[in-house]
C-alpha cells in the first residue's frame, strides 16, 4: 500500500502527520517571523511594549498602521504576523476582559486574559475547516501590583517572559537582551533598550512615523498608547547614542611612537 505524500498533511484540516507534525501550526509560525518585529521589556515599574511599524510606502499614512492595542485598561497587547487575524485575537480579549468585569466586578488578571486567548487560538488549531491565526501577541500589563509579559504562539502556548520579541527580528533583539536587560530597568530604560534592538534590527532606519510603543504602568495601574510627542525624544536619544557610538568605533587614537604609514 502506498503511503500518503508527507505534503497531504498540510491541505484541509489540521492534521497530524505520522512523524507528530502540524504542518498548517508551523506554517502559521512562519507567518510570525515574516512579519514586523515586536519588544517587550518587563520594568521594576510596569511594561513597555514597542513595535517596528515597517512602511512600505512614503504615501502611507503611519497612523494607520496599528500594532499596539488596548486589551484592557491596565493591559495592552503587541502584535506581529498577519494583522486581520491580530484584530480578531484583540476583539476577542476586550470581550474576555469586559465578561470577567461583569460576572467578577473586578479587572481580569494578566495571565488569565492571555490564556484565555491562547485557549481560542489553540481551538483552531483542531476544528475541521479552520486555519491557526497567523499572528503572535505579547501582552504585557499590570495587576495587583505585579508586573507581567506574555507571549502568545499561533500554537495555543504560552509563557512568561522578563524581556523578549517577535517578529523577523527576534534573534537580533533577543542577542541584544540578553546582553543589556537588567531585571531593575525603569520604564525610561526599558523604552530606551527596546528602540536600541529596533534600532538594530532595521539598521539605522528608524523613525518616530515607523515605530510605536506602549506603556502598562504600575503607579496609576494603566496602559496606554504613547504620543508621537511623548515617543520622539527617546527615538532622538537613541539615534544620537548609535551616532556616537559609531564615531567613538571609527575615531580610535593611533598616537604611538611608531611612524604611521
Amino acid at each position: 500500500m502506498q503511503m500518503m505524500p508527507q505534503m497531504g498533511y498540510d491541505r484541509g484540516i489540521t492534521t497530524f502527520s505520522p512523524d507528530g507534525r502540524l504542518f498548517q501550526v508551523e506554517y502559521a509560525r512562519e507567518a510570525v517571523k515574516r512579519g514586523t518585529t515586536a519588544v517587550g521589556i518587563k520594568a521594576r515599574n510596569g511594561v513597555a511594549l514597542l513595535v517596528d511599524k515597517r512602511l512600505t510606502s512614503r504615501l502611507l499614512e503611519g497612523g494607520s498602521v496599528e500594532k499596539i492595542f488596548r486589551l484592557d485598561d491596565h493591559i495592552g497587547a503587541a502584535t506581529s504576523g498577519l494583522v486581520a487575524d491580530a484584530r480578531m485575537l484583540i476583539d476577542r480579549g476586550r470581550i474576555e476582559a469586559q465578561i470577567n468585569k461583569i460576572v467578577y466586578d473586578e479587572p481580569i488578571d494578566v495571565e488569565t486574559l492571555a490564556k484565555k486567548i491562547c485557549d481560542f487560538k489553540q481551538a483552531y488549531t483542531q476544528l475541521g475547516g479552520l486555519r491557526p491565526f497567523g499572528t503572535a501577541l505579547l501582552i504585557g500589563g499590570v495587576y495587583n501590583g505585579g508586573c507581567y509579559l506574555f507571549e502568545t504562539d499561533p500554537s495555543g502556548a504560552l509563557l512568561e517572559y522578563k524581556a523578549t520579541a517577535i517578529g523577523s527580528g527576534r534573534s537580533i533583539v533577543t542577542e541584544l537582551l540578553e546582553q543589556e536587560y537588567q531585571e531593575d530597568l525603569s520604564l525610561t530604560d526599558a523604552i530606551l533598550l527596546g528602540l536600541k534592538a529596533l534600532y538594530k534590527v532595521t539598521e539605522g532606519r528608524l523613525d518616530i512615523t515607523t515605530v510605536d510603543a506602549g506603556l502598562a504602568e504600575s503607579e496609576n495601574k494603566r496602559f496606554r498608547i504613547l504620543t508621537a510627542d511623548e515617543l520622539a525624544p527617546y527615538v532622538e536619544q537613541v539615534k544620537e547614542q548609535a551616532a556616537s557610538a559609531g564615531q567613538s568605533e571609527g575615531g580610535q587614537s593611533t598616537d604611538t611612537d611608531e611612524p604611521q604609514e
